[in-house]
């Protein structure tokens, strides 16, 4: 999966003395559409050093069945991020999540994240999957925050540096830990 690095802060840590602090923005989740595609590309190409090929969130929504692609919009209907996943049988698998590089740390990335979830239950997932790169440590944040352990390592997974890839598994998302974790996140954000 792609992640961008420092994508959201997720650690509960206060900015330093003089560091301005950034407002949490309100966003509302929509399906991806290919009018979108654009403005996903442009957030893409900032967050990845290796971007997608240029039809590919086209395909994605077009002819790929499993796929379920979202964007973040906000108040202004400004697309601030994406994310994207497969859900095959009862396996969602996180494809990608990207916040817009000066909407980072309002914690878009984690109503991304919630929403992903909601829509992998809502399509009859039981447990979810990605990667990430072990050098993004808000990622893996991100990701443990939603109960997401680590299982596995890839070597040499990602193609622009040769790094590995952290494979990470959820939890069982119906059990009551889950959705005690997924409960405690929609409250957070008045959902």
């Amino acid at each position: 999966m792609r992640d961008q690095e420092a994508e959201s802060r997720t650690d509960g840590a206060r900015p330093s003395e003089g560091t301005a602090v950034k407002q949490i923005t309100r966003v509302r989740i929509d399906p991806m559409s290919l009018a979108d595609i654009p403005r996903v590309r442009d957030i893409e190409q900032e967050a990845f050093a290796v971007p997608w090929p240029k039809d590919a969130y086209r395909a994605e929504i077009e002819e790929n069945q499993v796929a379920c692609y979202i964007v973040a919009r906000d108040d202004e209907d400004r697309i601030a991020g994406f994310a994207g996943m497969w859900i095959i049988f009862d396996e969602a698998h996180v494809t990608t999540i990207a916040v817009e590089r000066g909407r980072r740390g309002q914690r878009i990335g984690e109503r991304l994240m919630l929403a992903l979830i909601d829509r992998s239950l809502e399509r009859g997932a039981r447990w979810m999957t990605l990667e990430v790169r072990p050098s993004n440590a808000v990622a893996l944040a991100l990701y443990r925050k939603f109960g997401f352990r680590d299982v596995a390592l890839r070597k040499r997974y990602y193609s622009d540096n040769g790094e590995d890839a952290v494979v990470m598994w959820s939890g069982n998302l119906r059990e009551t830990e889950s959705q005690g974790c997924l409960e405690a996140a929609r409250r957070e954000f008045g959902s």
